[in-house]
């Protein structure tokens, strides 16, 4: 059976993680966060979170290859989902590619990309009201600063690799979250039944 594999797009503070959550829970499909498997690893000092927490710490994205086998890894030990939802992966062009079995030795294709819209001042807004209730280190004004950068030079693109490959939605992510759940829900069913 193939599997029902949802990106979540966005940029940092776009409520990725919110909706990803909402949405894995209606469908029953599993939420994978990278940015949950890197912090459980840090919490953990394995050897991939004190890897993983230079990169964190000066606002950079972890290597490609490094991310991808970690996702892999994870979803491997639930052979049952019916699919996933992934949400901060891929964050760039080689992600993408990889995810499509270029340049890397498994495959795991994406049926659905959900791009959450939000504009930059409304970005800044959420990720410093974030840190501060959940006490988010990775979240202070100049990681963030660092952080709305690399999205839009190595993020950003992927709208025009999934749009090209027919698979992109585009949401008002400025809108409540009930309203924004609604208008994804709407979207994954229509896609589920094709």
């Amino acid at each position: 059976m193939k599997k029902f594999n949802i990106v979540m797009l966005g940029a940092p503070g776009s409520g990725k993680g919110t909706q990803a959550k909402i949405m894995a829970q209606k469908f029953n499909l599993a939420h994978v966060s990278t940015g949950d498997l890197f912090r459980k690893n840090i919490a953990n000092s394995t050897p991939l979170g004190v890897e993983a927490q230079s990169y964190i710490n000066r606002g950079a994205l972890c290597p490609d290859s490094l991310t991808i086998n970690m996702l892999h890894d994870c979803l491997e030990q639930m052979p049952e989902i019916i699919g996933s939802i992934l949400d901060g992966v891929p964050r760039t062009i080689q992600q993408a590619e990889m995810l499509d079995g270029i340049g890397h030795d498994k495959n795991l294709p994406i049926s659905l990309v959900i791009n959450l819209n939000v504009d930059e001042e409304e970005i800044i807004k959420r990720m410093l009201n974030r840190a501060r209730l959940e006490g988010r280190s990775d979240d202070t004004p100049e990681i963030i600063e660092k952080r709305i950068a690399n999205y839009f030079a190595q993020t950003k693109p992927l709208e025009d690799y999934y749009a090209a490959k027919g698979l992109l939605r585009h949401i008002n992510g400025m809108d409540t979250v009930e309203n924004i759940s609604e208008e994804i829900c709407r979207i994954i069913a229509e896609e589920m039944e094709k």
